[in-house]
């Protein structure tokens, strides 16, 4: 596999520069980013990376179809993916129960139930980055799709009683879900400190798919399930796929059930760019609203442990004279900040490459350039959280089942330097792999390279800002949770 022009590389290395540059401790309480250079020098380096890599591309007029993928060799049976399939979904669904179970009836204490511990971070957090790296499993894994495949099999048919998903629904459902459910209830709420509240949540989110599905059929899961439509846009992103190869024995139809008739299809491992998979256009704006949603909130969520952040909330509740309610306000004002600003560089590209009222069909096609940063993002701000409680669920399971245990310290080879080495080199990279994937867009929409640097000059300009803010919230004060 070809992956690009050896310049991209360097462009890489250079953002691997600036990130060992950051070889200062972060005092994890109330203690400012120490860096051995002066802040304003990595925040310019690292904006110019971004903005060195648009300049480069700019005078390239390569196309998404250049974008080479490669194919081992070797593939995996269709009876061992079968195999693999469903005691994966078994064992993930068995962990569903357990977290329910675990949740209302064990201990009320947030680093000792399986609840608090297995759903916010390896759950929702570990499989978000499973599928950066992979692709989206959350067909196989997702547990009310388990339940409504057996409702099917039962009755032999797909069920959809009240009919088919309307069309004007889109993904909205899905969207609200994501801004309630890990904006707010996650991000602003102290319910994912109770194993009992984290039960409740997660049994009412089962049931409301479930009964969404057989009200609907399937594309309620594909349109309505938050968990899907994030993972499913993560793994967009993933360098890795398993791609169907043609059937050899044995298959599993659409309702899950297995045909001894029919052949099973295997599979075999291909590697692409991270940017190949950016370059298709989501299909509405729902769509648009949700990619914008994943890179803000968890850039809010980053900010929201900061003194910066407690200065600006407890100042707006002094100036209003509200309580609590006061983070989701804030939350909100900057989620429709962010969605403006990108419906607005949207526009303006729109009309710096002469198509005045084209901005939604601008936004479709390139809201899923900016998920590189997303991803990063959720990689950088979340891989510690979730190796750490790997590591605590499965001390909790071996005293659960075997004898009390006390959990190891699966992040004690993991130096403060190398984290924050880590942080900065995930940031940048992934603003330089979203501007590939723009730039590619650009191409193949507008034709010539000149209305392509053209269109893609704003949102080159934004990833250039977002790039020095992200780096700025990891540079602020931490305060403890």
């Amino acid at each position: 596999m070809r992956w690009r022009r050896p310049t991209i590389t360097v462009w890489l290395a250079l953002a691997f520069l600036v990130a060992t540059g950051v070889a200062g401790a972060h005092q994890v309480a109330d203690s400012r980013f120490a860096a051995p250079i002066p802040l304003e020098l990595l925040f310019g380096g690292a904006g110019v990376t971004v903005a060195a890599t648009a300049a480069w591309l700019g005078v390239t007029a390569e196309t998404a179809s250049t974008a080479r993928t490669w194919r081992s060799r070797s593939s995996i049976s269709g009876e061992f993916a079968a195999g693999l399939r469903y005691g994966t979904r078994a064992v993930f669904f068995l962990g569903f129960l357990v977290t329910v179970g675990h949740g209302l009836l064990g201990p009320q204490i947030e680093a000792e139930n399986v609840a608090t511990v297995f759903v916010w971070a390896v759950w929702i957090k570990g499989v978000g980055l499973l599928s950066i790296l992979l692709g989206s499993p959350w067909r196989v894994l997702s547990p009310w799709r388990t339940l409504y495949d057996g409702l099917v099999r039962l009755e032999g048919h797909e069920i959809a009683a009240v009919g088919a998903y309307p069309s004007w629904l889109g993904h909205w459902p899905a969207f609200i879900g994501f801004v309630v459910g890990i904006g707010i209830v996650e991000n602003l709420t102290v319910l994912p400190r109770s194993p009992a509240a984290t039960a409740v949540i997660v049994a009412g989110y089962a049931a409301v798919m479930v009964l969404g599905g057989v009200a609907f059929g399937e594309a309620w899961f594909r349109h309505a399930d938050a968990l899907s439509v994030l993972y499913r846009l993560f793994g967009r992103v993933a360098p890795i796929r398993f791609v169907e190869t043609e059937p050899k024995s044995g298959s599993v139809s659409r309702s899950g059930s297995d045909s001894a008739s029919e052949p099973r299809s295997a599979y075999t491992v291909a590697l692409r760019p991270p940017w190949a998979g950016c370059t298709r256009c989501v299909g509405d704006l729902a769509l648009v609203a949700f990619v914008v949603a994943t890179v803000y909130t968890v850039s809010f969520d980053g900010f929201a442990n900061t003194s910066t952040y407690q200065t600006v909330l407890f100042g707006l509740r002094n100036a209003l004279g509200s309580g609590p309610t006061t983070s989701v306000l804030v939350y909100a004002i900057g989620l429709g900040g962010f969605v403006a600003a990108f419906v607005g560089v949207g526009a303006l590209m729109a009309f710096v490459a002469d198509e005045s009222g084209t901005w939604r069909e601008t936004a479709l096609a390139f809201a899923p350039t900016v998920l590189p940063i997303a991803a990063a993002y959720e990689v950088a701000h979340n891989y510690p959280f979730v190796i750490e409680n790997v590591g605590r669920l499965a001390a909790i399971g071996w005293s659960i089942a075997v004898a009390p245990v006390e959990p190891a310290e699966p992040l004690a080879w993991l130096s403060l330097e190398a984290f924050w080495g880590s942080q900065v080199l995930l940031i940048v990279v992934g603003h330089v792999v979203a501007v590939v994937a723009a730039h590619r867009v650009a191409l193949d929409r507008y034709g010539s390279l000149g209305r392509a640097r053209r269109a893609h000059l704003p949102l080159v300009i934004l990833m250039v800002g977002y790039t020095v803010l992200s780096l700025w919230i990891i540079s602020r004060p931490v305060v403890a949770g």
